[in-house]
């Protein structure tokens, strides 16, 4: 099995995998590592692994995801915390993949949850509780 490299995907990708017939937690999962900013709403069914933490466990991580196709990575814009954990994850699962494990795709959302509930806030299949009072703010200024 080669090694894989990290891809970006967009928030519009990203939607059309959770609303499509593939199983969260199964077919692909989203770890969103973001911090005490995770409060105020999330993408429907991911795994918060906080970036403070996140080295500590990544190998529990990597276990749990092995046979897990696709894993999405974010944090708040996807500029640092979510691109580093995302290479963090595929060099530590390269490292300790076999023949038997799943082959992967490691992605980081482009743009982030920012950019993501801008889009969807309003759609509960994709994103769950989104708080106006924290999203409701322009985060461009």
């Amino acid at each position: 099995m080669a090694a894989t490299a990290v891809k970006y995907i967009s928030a519009d990708e990203l939607s059309a995998i959770i609303k499509s017939n593939k199983l969260p937690r199964k077919d692909y999962i989203v770890v969103d590592v973001r911090d005490s900013d995770f409060i105020g709403g999330h993408i429907t069914n991911c795994r918060n692994s906080p970036s403070t933490t996140f080295l500590d466990k990544l190998d529990d991580l990597v276990k749990d995801t092995k046979d897990i196709p696709q894993v999405i990575f974010h944090c708040a814009l996807s500029q640092q915390r979510g691109p580093k954990a995302a290479r963090q994850y595929n060099d530590r699962r390269n490292q300790l993949r076999d023949d038997n494990d799943t082959p992967h795709e490691v992605f980081v959302l482009h743009g982030g949850f920012t950019e993501f509930q801008e889009k969807f806030k309003g759609d509960p299949q994709l994103v769950e509780n989104w708080n106006e009072d924290i999203w409701g703010v322009d985060w461009s200024r």
